[in-house]
């Protein structure tokens, strides 16, 4: 049968995962009366609720006698590990483009690594029914982008498609507004090439990702690179170096159908399989005939930069609302990830009651606390800091830190407050220029050290209009302190239920983060002090009852709503000395130590340190 690999890439929201439900709904792998949530390949719930891609998925359809295996790759930095392994198994890309927006910093990331392989894109301007759409600007815009990443001259002839994926039609032409999606799928059909492998070689595939089953155990998904694979044929998994890793059998063998893994008897060379049956194995490992000794070159992974600690919820309230509170749970479950998230590191700190996490930025640490919240655990989350790493200048120094790319979309009015916010976090700006539409875009080249925590506050300069796209640029050196929190915090100095009259009374010491009737314990955060130290306060005194009647002025009182955090702004919030409480129920914000005279014998050793 005749087969084409292709990945989808894309930044955030630009319309990738709608673009191949319409793939499937015109290919007719969906029947028409059949009911399919809208965005189909974006199973899992975290995915749904935040829009975006966060697990890379393999699907394929079938088109007038062609398979067409696709995959959907994530848009978010954070996630660039599966990318950049995913890119390895395709012969195409088609790079979506919105026809306003144009190409983002991610769409650079993705389509530079797309490149750098030879991959010839396929270009397609999405959302071109959008009342702001500018398609000629937007392909200018591409076209400078492949001239930046040195693409080759067969890359720069690429071919261009206008489409919308939500109306499901595609043309040749930026005025095209009607149609089917009959022009993307010959263009794929005639510009990505097949796979061209040798089905008569030895058997060698490259694992790329990694799944687990609870009736199957591990498998892992790949492009079979030469040979055929029947099920049980015996198979061994090369590291890396060549060094052997397990043997066993190919107990299934799966290819993928529409969005179902469906099993098979036999795979030949350019299919995309998915494998059952090794317990060790893992991503970039190779899998072969147990005579092979030389393994598929694999791209290193990229290393982790921000790191976290995941200990166990040892506050007052503990146990409440998970089931899963022990050391023992939270390790097991933390290494299971591990093992399916090549991009995340996990190490037991020296207490032995917490778990050092380190991964490639705090979206992904964030969407796997949300993650494990939901599964019923409670945990206790420290502020993430950076990995420093050893430069090759020792002499200076030596200490380099991660620094990320930062391009900020916003109004002319807020680019003052914004270049200025920037540079208190010790970035640079690299360029600036005029948008369209009284917007500016800023590029900066920033630490990631001073990132943390910045976003949250720069939607409060830009009154929630800005747009900012981060990504992992390089090590550099070190730029010395940057300033931190600016105010201290108010702290309960009780155990028991938030008290309206209390609370009354302390919003002219700052801004609260609860509300009446809130439960609370001492050492708790429970607002933000006006003034820069902390100060413990106490939110359960009430009122005072005599005989006399007062001239009912306190009788409503009418507090201002609390600011309440999401998870990932409560982590971006706090200091060294502070955690997160996160349960399935809530997350609250509290001190390291809880007791007012253990928290002044650590700030006196932390001082004399």
């Amino acid at each position: 049968m005749n087969l084409r690999n292709v990945a989808i890439i894309a930044h955030v929201d630009h319309g990738k995962t709608t673009l191949v439900d319409q793939l499937f709904r015109q290919s007719g792998t969906f029947r028409d009366n059949q009911r399919v949530e809208e965005r189909a390949m974006d199973s899992n719930d975290l995915e749904k609720e935040r829009g975006i891609t966060i697990l890379a998925k393999c699907t394929s359809v079938e088109w007038q006698g062609t398979r067409i295996n696709i995959v959907d790759t994530p848009g978010h930095a954070d996630f660039g590990a599966e990318v950049e392994r995913i890119l390895s198994m395709v012969d195409g890309v088609i790079l979506l483009v919105d026809a306003a927006e144009g190409p983002m910093p991610q769409t650079k990331f993705v389509t530079g690594k797309a490149l750098s392989l030879g991959l010839r894109p396929i270009v397609v301007v999405n959302k071109i029914d959008r009342p702001d759409a500018r398609p000629a600007e937007v392909l200018d815009e591409v076209f400078e982008l492949f001239l930046n990443l040195e693409a080759n001259d067969e890359q720069l002839d690429f071919p261009v498609l206008y489409a919308s994926g939500r109306a499901g039609y595609a043309g040749t032409e930026d005025t095209v507004r009607e149609g089917d999606l009959t022009p993307l799928f010959e263009k794929i059909v005639s510009h990505v090439p097949a796979p061209g492998l040798d089905p008569d070689a030895e058997f060698k595939m490259l694992a790329t990702l990694l799944d687990r089953d609870p009736f199957l155990g591990r498998i892992l998904t790949g492009r079979i690179e030469s040979g055929r694979l029947n099920v049980n044929m015996p198979i061994k998994a090369l590291d890396v170096d060549g060094k052997p890793v397990e043997e066993g059998r190919a107990t299934k063998v799966f290819a993928f159908r529409g969005l179902e893994r469906v099993p098979v008897e036999q795979a030949e060379a350019g299919e995309i399989v998915a494998i059952a049956g090794l317990i060790k194995a893992t991503v970039s490992n190779t899998f072969a005939e147990p005579g092979v000794t030389e393994p598929i070159k694999a791209r290193p992974i990229d290393p982790p930069t921000l790191a976290m600690s995941f200990a166990v919820n040892d506050s007052p309230y503990a146990g409440r609302d998970g089931d899963k509170v022990q050391s023992r749970v939270i390790r097991e479950r933390l290494e299971r990830e591990a093992e399916t998230n090549v991009a995340i590191r996990v190490s037991v700190a020296h207490d032995n009651d917490s778990f050092e996490v380190a991964g490639r930025g705090e979206l992904q640490l964030g969407v796997l606390i949300e993650t494990l919240r939901r599964e019923g655990f409670e945990l206790s989350i420290s502020r993430p800091r950076v990995l420093f790493r050893d430069g090759a200048d020792s002499s200076s120094g030596g200490r380099e830190e991660p620094y990320e790319t930062v391009v900020v979309d916003v109004d002319d009015e807020f680019s003052g407050t914004v270049v200025e916010k920037m540079a208190m976090r010790k970035a640079e700006m690299t360029d600036m220029r005029p948008s369209g539409g009284g917007k500016t875009r800023l590029t900066f080249s920033a630490p990631s050290r001073g990132l943390i925590g910045y976003h949250g506050e720069f939607l409060s300069d830009t009154r929630g209009t800005g747009i900012m796209n981060r990504l992992f640029e390089r090590y550099g050196p070190y730029k010395g302190p940057i300033t931190g929190r600016q105010n201290g915090v108010l702290i309960s100095m009780e155990k028991g239920k938030a008290v309206a009259y209390a609370l009354n009374a302390l919003e002219e010491r700052g801004v609260l983060f609860i509300s009446p009737g809130d439960d609370l314990y001492e050492g708790m955060v429970i607002g933000e002090n006006a003034k820069p130290q902390d100060l413990e306060v106490n939110p359960l005194k009430s009122k005072q009852l005599t005989n006399f009647r007062a001239s009912g002025k306190d009788e409503g009182i009418r507090l201002t709503p609390p600011r309440r955090m999401s998870l990932e702004q409560a982590i971006a919030y706090i200091q060294d000395d502070e955690l997160v409480e996160v349960t399935p129920k809530v997350v609250r914000l509290r001190k390291r130590f809880l007791d007012p005279h253990e928290r002044k014998r650590q700030s006196r050793k932390a001082e004399a340190a």
